[in-house]
């Protein structure tokens, strides 16, 4: 054994719920990747447990996301979710008799598909999706760790140390009250990280977090092994950096796996091909198409236009994604060999991805997942590993202060301030002084209307932080949802600080904020008095 592998997954969503909706577009998000991710993830690794494979995940759930699956409210939209679709797919196999045989087969297949992930969710789990993630994690082939509460972007709230305490601490609040235990190592949002963010981390008792390539290779001093062996900080937590070679095989939208004209087209989808009166009902309720998740078509080529894309094979697809695995199997051992000849100890190759990216995003991602983690088993070069175990054994480890960065275009931290999104933060900026504000002015208050109105108000703020509103607006999908959630967050935030001010809260309209804006319910809004830098 030569070297270890930390294969990371990142799964995240930002806090989509609207209660105030039987349907609402965007809660699609989350269905879709429980549907095509998190639940096969699921059924993958109990296959890989009957089966005696041995495996070592590592995975962060993010607080929103915990809340969000954790909700009565979306696990019975989900099931009503599931139930139209396996409705659409029935109509889709009698349809597609006389359409294509290709067509005719994936209409079965999804029909079939949908059946088991609806069967899997109500009688397996029992809509309880954190649970088998943490008995994975209590039997030894899963390392859970916690994320920063609403995937803030860290190093835009670096002057507001109060601001940063908050995001830190409620992420890991979260993650006790859903899996029982404190969270060793952390996955800050973006990967973002700026100079001393290391001291609030320890202040909060985390023992290791993640940081892309950049962190190390500008680093103050270069770390001897690259980003192929773990640094420790001056503040003594260990720092993990990304290997670009694994994202690039695997992530890569030009040379990754995921491109191969055999695999699904993900934009080619039968919610924007079928007439409007007969796909009505299954798409959103005001009428815009939608993805159903119903796909005939392959990617082909990427210069082709959608409308010329051939059809899809689901068996061509499964053959291709254990080649694929194969090859990067292939690609892992010949890394860690010419690394281990050139360090003289064993590497670390850390390969972080969004977990949506297996299954929703790369339709066969978790077959290639699965058949990657069967293989690992046949040789003896490479080995899965946690964070932890990593930690746990090293003798010797060089003290390096990483650089400022992120895992967004160039390293940096441009994805989140530029010209499109720059107008969030002052609002953000001025939310956190006030709530500090209003945290030091009623800190003793036994006035329970009080109490909640402070709690609110750190929740519009956290919201309003998550750095999925600016990443969408740079990114130019679903921009308008993303500036009116900001908005939103901004305005209701302001409406609680007025009534606070003016000493009269409206309990009326204090509880309809309670009840859409309704996540954490176990806030403590006294972090906000922290404002002092840490030592």
């Amino acid at each position: 054994m030569k070297g270890y592998m930390i294969l990371f997954l990142h799964a995240h969503l930002p806090y989509i719920k609207h209660p105030e909706y039987d349907e609402f577009l965007e809660e699609r998000w989350l269905f879709e990747a429980m549907m095509e991710t998190y639940i096969p993830l699921i059924m993958m690794f109990r296959k890989l447990e009957k089966d005696d494979v041995p495996f070592r995940i590592t995975m962060s759930i993010t607080p929103p996301l915990m809340e969000m699956l954790s909700s009565e409210d979306m696990q019975k939209k989900f099931e009503r979710h599931m139930e139209k679709l396996i409705v659409l797919a029935e109509k889709e196999m009698e349809r597609t008799k006389s359409e294509h045989p290709k067509k005719n087969k994936m209409a079965r297949y999804y029909f079939e598909y949908f059946k088991e992930i609806l069967r899997v969710f109500r009688e397996d789990l029992k809509g309880d999706l954190l649970k088998p993630f943490g008995e994975y994690q209590e039997r030894g082939y899963m390392e859970l760790v916690t994320c920063n509460a609403t995937h803030g972007f860290l190093p835009l709230m670096e002057i507001y140390p109060q601001a940063v305490r908050a995001q830190i601490e409620m992420g890991i609040k979260t993650y006790e009250k859903y899996f029982d235990r404190r969270p060793r190592g952390i996955w800050l949002a973006e990967c973002g990280y700026f100079l001393g963010l290391d001291r609030y981390l320890a202040e909060a008792g985390i023992e290791y977090f993640f940081v892309d390539s950049h962190a190390f290779w500008y680093a103050d001093d270069q770390p001897r092994y690259g980003v192929y062996r773990p640094i420790i900080t001056p503040s003594e937590i260990f720092a993990f950096a990304r290997d670009p070679e694994s994202s690039e095989q695997v992530w890569s939208a030009t040379v990754g796996y995921p491109g191969d004209h055999r695999y699904r087209e993900f934009y080619r989808d039968i919610g924007f091909d079928r007439e409007y009166d007969y796909i009505k009902p299954y798409i959103d309720p005001s009428g815009v198409r939608v993805n159903t998740g119903i796909k005939y078509h392959k990617i082909t080529s990427k210069d082709l236009d959608l409308s010329r894309k051939e059809l899809y094979d689901i068996d061509e697809a499964r053959m291709v994604a254990k080649e694929h695995a194969r090859d990067f199997l292939y690609k892992k051992v010949k890394q860690v060999e010419r690394l281990f000849s050139l360090m003289g100890v064993e590497p670390i190759i850390v390969a972080p991805f969004d977990a949506e990216l297996f299954g929703h995003w790369w339709y066969e991602g978790v077959i290639f997942l699965e058949e990657f983690i069967r293989l690992l088993k046949e040789q003896s070069t490479i080995k899965l590993a946690t964070p932890s175990e990593i930690i746990d054994k090293l003798d010797v480890v060089q003290m390096v202060t990483p650089a400022a960065s992120s895992w967004g275009a160039n390293g940096y931290y441009e994805v989140w301030l530029n010209g499109k999104n720059d107008w969030i933060y002052p609002h953000v900026h001025e939310m956190i002084e006030k709530m500090t504000e209003m945290v030091e002015k009623f800190e003793n208050t036994e006035d329970p209307l009080i109490d909640r109105a402070l709690k609110q108000m750190a929740r519009e703020l956290l919201l309003a932080q998550s750095s999925d509103w600016a990443f969408i607006i740079t990114t130019g999908t679903s921009v308008d949802y993303a500036v009116n959630r900001v908005k939103k967050h901004i305005m209701r935030f302001l409406d609680i600080y007025d009534q606070l001010s003016k000493g009269k809260v409206d309990e009326e309209r204090l509880s309809y904020y309670e009840w859409v804006d309704g996540i954490f319910d176990d806030i403590d809004y006294r972090v906000y008095l922290k404002a002092g830098e840490v030592s």
